[in-house]
């Protein structure tokens, strides 16, 4: 038996009500279960409940065994003072609060199905890495649509926690907030940091005075990036560096050290020096680029405001000086959506939500459904549980059902376990 089953029979009043009784032998009946805390204190809050012939409003923990209670040392807490149910598996002692008063005991053991703790447990010994594939195809094709909705705000809630601590940093400037989030994405995973690091010593201003000479903003984000701190032999590569040199002097800006770049098991496409171009074609391209952002409507214009050209210089080039076969150097599409999916619709989402403004949220939520599917392990994973991904909506849901359900074995917290449970 665990204690997160016994939150869950509680939770869903799934005990046999006609036999609640406290350990005294009074008869109780459940009014209101409470609101499930997953904060330190009691582990449900604000109930009520029936014993005898009083009515009590107050708070209930849950055990396996009741000495669980003295053993967690809640006897000295005053937090728990307001516990007016204690509900436990198997009794095995009287407990008391803080204040010396006898706490009432409920033992629940054999006042539920035996079969749905059986199902439980299988769910939780499986070695699948989606628990319930081998049963999610018995589950309500609505049950599943409905959940995934659910817990794809959930992922773009999460999403948005580092764009809001970035947000509240930048004193909430949108555009200088997207500029950060955006330079980051450019970086992925390896190279987040560094990209930040070169977007916050090169100020959104003089990208803005610079917007019309791509040479000049080439020269700004590898300079400000420490890529242009060595002797070159390429022609092109001179000029930047000499127009880095004034540019640096005539602004007062600072470079990031270049130990903080990572080349490592990076493909040639994906290489910094040539993303910091293409993010400089990207300022070159458009100014005030959130902006337009969120005056978008479809998707396909969305998509074309991040065209980005690069000098034909790194048509041949992925590092300085180091010559290679003609290759494409714009955004490629796949690029774009990731863009789109991990920094464009969560911070949008994140606007309409902080303004206010349900249909920039669902805007965003729009736009998932219109950008393909992810593929990677975890969508194949679905793919074999019978679990289709159409869009980008679908894939980002698994994705987030995936890491903080079935991961962690959190069936009960879920809609589809919860109804493979009841079945």
């Amino acid at each position: 038996m665990t204690e997160s089953f016994l939150h869950y029979l509680w939770k869903m009043k799934l005990f046999d009500a006609q036999q609640l009784q406290t350990t005294e032998g009074e008869i109780i009946s459940v009014l209101k279960t409470g609101e499930h805390n997953s904060d330190a204190g009691p582990d449900f809050l604000n109930a009520k409940i029936k014993i005898g012939n009083t009515i009590w409003a107050g708070n209930i923990e849950i055990h396996v065994q009741s000495n669980e209670w003295n053993k967690h040392k809640h006897q000295y807490d005053a937090t728990y003072e307001n516990v007016i149910l204690h509900v436990v598996f198997e009794n095995n002692g009287e407990v008391k609060t803080k204040k010396g008063t006898v706490l009432p005991a409920m033992e629940v053991k054999g006042l539920f199905d035996k079969n749905l703790f059986q199902r439980f447990e299988s769910l939780q010994l499986s070695s699948q890495p989606i628990p319930c594939s081998n049963l999610i195809s018995s589950v309500k094709a609505v049950t599943i649509t409905s959940w995934l909705e659910r817990v794809l705000v959930e992922r773009l809630e999460e999403k948005t926690k580092f764009a809001s601590a970035l947000l509240d940093k930048n004193k909430g400037d949108w555009e200088l907030t997207f500029y950060h989030l955006l330079a980051r994405a450019f970086g992925t995973r390896l190279n987040s940091d560094a990209f930040q690091f070169t977007a916050e010593v090169l100020p959104l201003q003089v990208l803005a005075k610079n917007k019309k000479n791509n040479l000049i903003l080439e020269s700004l984000f590898l300079g400000c990036a420490g890529w242009l701190n060595n002797s070159f032999e390429d022609e092109y590569m001179q000029q930047l560096q000499k127009e880095f040199s004034y540019q640096q002097k005539k602004h007062q800006i600072t470079s990031i050290e270049k130990q903080h770049w990572k080349l490592l098991r990076i493909r040639p496409a994906s290489f910094p020096t040539l993303r910091l171009v293409q993010l400089a074609g990207l300022v070159f391209q458009s100014s005030h680029l959130f902006s337009k952002i969120l005056e978008s409507t479809k998707i396909s214009d969305l998509k074309k405001l991040f065209k980005a050209d690069c000098n034909d210089y790194w048509n041949t080039h992925y590092l300085p000086d180091k010559k290679v076969t003609p290759h494409e150097t714009s955004l490629s599409q796949n690029f774009i959506d990731l863009l789109l999916i991990n920094t464009v619709i969560p911070i949008v989402f994140l606007y309409g939500k902080q303004k206010g403004d349900e249909l920039i949220q669902s805007k965003a939520l729009n736009w998932l459904e219109e950008i393909p599917a992810e593929t990677n392990f975890i969508t194949k994973d679905w793919k074999q549980a019978g679990i289709k991904t159409n869009s980008a909506f679908d894939s980002q849901a698994l994705i987030q059902l995936r890491k903080y359900y079935c991961d962690k074995k959190l069936c009960l917290n879920c809609a589809i376990g919860h109804s493979i449970l009841k079945q």
